[in-house]
């Protein structure tokens, strides 16, 4: 077992997260996260209601009494849901921890704060995790450029990113982007992190709740596969390299606006590839660490085989390594 100021302050076995995923965090897929001693998230966003949102919440503890939270994030929006009464359903609900991402959750901190939450918040920049902590977040996630969804603008890889971050902040790190394996997870121990956040690792897995094409398209993908998308409106997204992501990027290369592409990127039509399991249906996110992902197992078996892994290499070879050294020094 792994254990780190994380698993410690948020009460659970493994520095493992499921972070928010659109369409994909849902009831299923988050209590297996919290029966496997990992942390899964809710999708807020993906409940069309705030009391659609309480009833899912209620689902998720019919197949689990382990903690969990709810994801809620903030983007800018034509028309934007109404922040502040999912905030409220969550509250009501008595979850106790949120990961809140995209824009700052300083509207939210007060009513988290007071309800006892523990806040996780989920940014892609240093500059912008110190802000959050001075907020009282209780850790920050930091969104490398290999990930999945939105990874900001700065193009800062997690290499960089994550000891940038650990060095800069108190409250703990979660490393994101790119993780998928145990050697993902002793790379970010080692860049003081004090867990990892999957997104498209855990799409791909047993209880994940989208059609098993999707699932294999991912297995079957490489690190080259996707796309950046909105990259000239400064909203860049990292997506699955599809007829219609290319479209897109096409598109706005040669000068176009978003009301030209609007009608390829619409939320439903993603959703209709995660149901319909038509991978040339919409735009759907995924990250580089598709290339690391080569099978379809439950989510126990994955979190338990990280682990594992990465203990063996802590353990192992890297305390090999130091052996050797020193052993080397010796017969100096």
């Amino acid at each position: 077992m792994l254990s780190t100021r994380f698993t410690e302050l948020f009460g659970i076995t493994h520095p493992v997260v499921q972070g928010g995923m659109q369409w994909v965090g849902r009831a299923e897929l988050v209590a297996a996260v919290a029966n496997s001693g990992a942390l899964g998230f809710i999708t807020a966003l993906t409940q069309p209601t705030p009391d659609a949102l309480a009833a899912e919440i209620a689902r998720c503890r019919e197949m689990t009494d382990m903690p969990f939270g709810v994801n809620l994030t903030m983007l800018p929006s034509i028309t934007p849901p109404p922040y502040a009464a999912y905030r409220d359903a969550i509250i009501d609900s008595g979850v106790k921890i949120v990961e809140t991402a995209g824009n700052s959750p300083a509207e939210h901190m007060p009513a988290f704060l007071a309800a006892g939450v523990k806040v996780l918040h989920k940014c892609t920049s240093v500059r912008h995790a110190v802000k959050a902590e001075a907020l009282g977040v209780h850790a920050l996630s930091i969104d490398g450029f290999e990930c999945a969804g939105h990874p900001g603008e700065d193009d800062v890889p997690g290499l960089i990113l994550i000891p940038a971050a650990a060095r800069a902040l108190r409250v703990p790190v979660i490393a994101s982007g790119g993780f998928a394996d145990g050697r993902g997870l002793a790379a970010a121990l080692a860049l003081g992190a004090e867990g990892v956040n999957m997104g498209t690792r855990f799409m791909c897995t047993s209880e994940s709740p989208i059609h098993r094409t999707i699932k294999q398209q991912i297995v079957d993908a490489t690190e080259l596969d996707t796309e950046l998308i909105f990259r000239s409106l400064r909203n860049t997204a990292r997506v699955a390299s599809n007829t219609v992501s290319r479209e897109v990027v096409s598109a706005l290369a040669g000068g176009g606006a978003f009301d030209d592409i609007r009608h390829l990127v619409s939320g439903a039509r993603g959703r209709t590839v995660y149901e319909l399991g038509d991978p040339e249906a919409g735009i759907w996110s995924a990250g580089l660490s598709q290339g690391l992902i080569h099978d379809i197992p439950t989510v126990a078996e994955l979190v338990t085989r990280i682990v594992a892994e990465a203990t063996d290499l802590i353990q192992g070879r890297l305390a090999g390594l130091c052996d050797r050294n020193e052993a080397v020094l010796v017969d100096s």
